[in-house]
């Protein structure tokens, strides 16, 4: 998703309604996201579908991260526990 455009990238709700099929087909040509203004104020973004999914996924993975973290602060094992753990002897360097 590229940066916002604020000059071509924000519209009214009404210039939207009358122009939404040019206005995503411009939207995914730029790359950009699309925000829709009602009363002056932001009201809805339109994006792409690769976006939205984008999105859905960067979401997944803080969560991953922000619970391996959480995990991470209640125990934590030494590499000789998981080895002694698993029955997997140490190499030996060259």
């Amino acid at each position: 998703m590229r940066k916002l455009n604020v000059a071509e990238d924000i519209v009214p709700i009404g210039e939207f309604k009358t122009h939404a099929s040019a206005l995503i087909r411009k939207m995914h040509a730029s790359g950009r996201p699309l925000i829709i203004t009602q009363n002056g104020r932001p009201a809805a973004v339109v994006l792409g579908p690769e976006d939205f999914e984008e999105l859905g996924y960067r979401a997944y993975v803080r969560e991953k991260v922000r619970a391996g973290l959480e995990s991470a602060k209640e125990k934590t094992h030494t590499l000789d526990e998981v080895r002694a753990h698993f029955g997997v002897k140490a190499k030996k360097k060259r």
